[in-house]
């Protein structure tokens, strides 16, 4: 595996015959109607970006107050109940309103046209429609939080939700409900644009895999959200009208809402996760200047993960009182959804070997998602066991894998794919040395952050409790100064990519040397994308087989 390291192209000292174009998506108009009554897929993708970050930057306020209050052993910063709200708001903000919406609505939204040759999505305005459900249910949830939050968990378990929390929980599900159906309209949007709208000669083998992954993850989206959106909605009926569909006393079935919300919700874990493998995919290929090793398995795997995702629900519930027949069926199929996930670590590991890397801030970032995704992947496998998930259910074991998955995983990779695409949808560079600088302190305070957590959980620290026992303190203490460097690491990409906007150098139209059909329109894009429809004649990812450099005195 050879390695080098080059600098990003700027604008002044690309080799472009055509010059750059005076107009484009940001500077076309500048008032505030132009931005809020768009309908041009760019300009809501930096929409969504503005919202979504605000979001995780909400959520993580939360996550700085869980830690600072675990800090010390005694519950000295803040009461249960309050606590209960932390835990609460910040899985509510995290999950419903940062990852799942992060790349799909963003990255997504901003290059599936542009990737297939196509001027914008099938549905433009149903595009606008779906930003301003997710606002109106961002505001609901938003809303609740003024008003003194919710105490459920983001999960919603019933009877707690439905019969005897006393906060906002049917503000909080309205706020839900109605995101959902920003996702299920994306992804209607995407899986048509896909299907109908792409430029002549893109045959679907000729697809990105990042479009593979998008379209996989819309499958879930359309067939998965109704249910959970529904499920949400009984729980307010059931809170507001005492129905009996949850409550025991009045004929209901608690563990009922268990089964439909993680008939949606593990599934979700993968519309988090899938993108983030599509973006993976994107950067491996490009920073190792090399076609992808093993390009149908890739694509077929992401199928694969959506439709095994819909069959493990109820490895979530092996200590519900479930058949123990019905837990070993879900064990073994939790299992088998290993194998695709395994098949695409072994594929990008493939084409690194031989690949000409080079150790830019978007690679880094890959390579950063491809530890942290194994380890939550491999500890999956240990949930997935009944006798082990049985020892370690509701422990800190299952805080750290959950946020291996997302936070190492699919944080890590929305954070890559923002540095390799942001000099086309902005047209300016950023910082290289801050950039590597800011992936390498995230991917160490996220490490402090979240191994320990494995430890303290194994040893049988329970999560959502704010006070423990003296003697798993120290490992506490490890959490949150890790969560204080991560946070950190999250502030300076936010200082540096506003930074750039105005001071970076011009990028040029394809400052990575990367291969796709993003990469041959101008940075940042006209608004209509192509000047003319492009006809693809090339498979994905045709980058040039590095020759080995032979010495002069070789020769001779």
């Amino acid at each position: 595996m050879a390695t080098a390291v080059f600098t990003p192209k700027p604008h002044q000292l690309a080799n472009e015959e055509e010059p750059r174009p005076r107009k484009n998506y940001l500077n076309v108009a500048f008032t505030a109607k132009s931005w809020l009554l768009t309908v041009d897929h760019k300009r809501i993708a930096i929409l969504y970006l503005i919202a979504v970050t605000l979001f995780f930057f909400l959520g993580g306020f939360f996550a700085v107050l869980i830690r600072l209050e675990l800090l010390t052993p005694a519950g000295d910063l803040m009461q249960s109940e309050t606590y209960n709200k932390m835990f609460t708001m910040h899985g509510v903000m995290m999950v419903f309103f940062f990852l799942i919406p992060a790349i799909p609505a963003i990255l997504g939204n901003f290059l599936i046209p542009i990737m297939i040759g196509a001027r914008d999505l099938a549905f433009p305005r149903l595009n606008l429609m779906s930003w301003y459900v997710y606002m109106i249910g961002g505001l609901f949830t938003f809303a609740a939080t003024l008003l003194g939050g919710v105490d459920t968990g983001w999960t919603f378990y019933t009877p707690y939700s439905s019969t005897y929390s006393n906060t906002n929980v049917v503000l909080t599900a309205i706020g839900v409900f109605i995101t959902g159906f920003s996702s299920i309209l994306t992804g209607l949007n995407f899986i048509v644009t896909i299907h109908k709208m792409r430029a002549p000669g893109l045959t679907w083998f000729r697809l990105p895999l990042f479009v593979w992954a998008h379209y996989a993850t819309s499958l879930i989206q359309i067939l998965g959200t109704p249910v959970v959106t529904a499920a949400i909605f009984l729980v307010a009926l059931e809170r507001i009208f005492h129905i009996g569909i949850f409550d025991p006393a009045l004929g209901g079935d608690p563990i009922l809402f268990q089964h439909l919300f993680w008939f949606y919700s593990h599934p979700a874990v993968y519309i988090m996760v899938l993108p983030a493998m599509g973006v993976i995919s994107e950067l491996i290929t490009c920073f190792s200047k090399k076609k992808v090793f093993g390009y149908h398995f890739i694509a077929f795997s992401s199928v694969a993960i959506a439709v095994l995702g819909f069959l493990v629900w109820g490895h979530h519930m092996f200590t519900s009182g479930q058949s123990i027949y019905a837990g070993m069926v879900f064990s073994i199929l939790s299992f088998l959804v290993a194998i695709p996930s395994a098949i695409k670590v072994f594929n990008w590991t493939a084409t690194l070997y031989k690949g000409s890397v080079s150790y830019q801030a978007p690679m880094l970032y890959a390579i950063g998602f491809l530890g942290l995704f194994t380890i939550g992947g491999l500890t999956g496998l240990f949930l997935a066991t009944l006798a082990v998930d049985v020892h370690v259910h509701d422990t800190y074991f299952v805080v750290a894998h959950f946020h291996y998955i997302m936070v190492g995983g699919t944080i890590m990779a929305y954070l890559g794919g923002i540095h390799f695409w942001w000099p086309k949808m902005t047209g300016r560079l950023y910082p290289e040395g801050w950039a590597r600088f800011a992936a390498l302190v995230i991917f160490v305070g996220f490490n402090l952050t979240f191994f320990p957590q494995f430890l303290v959980g194994y040893l049988g620290m329970p999560r959502r409790y704010h006070f423990y026992p003296d003697e798993f303190q120290v490992l506490n203490v490890m959490s949150t100064a890790g969560a204080s460097i991560l946070g950190v690491g999250y502030l300076i990409p936010l200082i540096y990519l506003l930074w750039s906007l105005r001071y970076g150098q011009l990028a040029s139209t394809n400052p990575w040397n990367a291969t796709g059909l993003e990469w041959k329109i101008p940075s940042p894009p006209p608004t209509e994308n192509f000047t003319k429809i492009p006809i693809v004649t090339e498979e994905a990812y045709e980058y040039t087989p590095v020759r080995p450099k032979v010495e002069e005195a070789e020769i001779v």
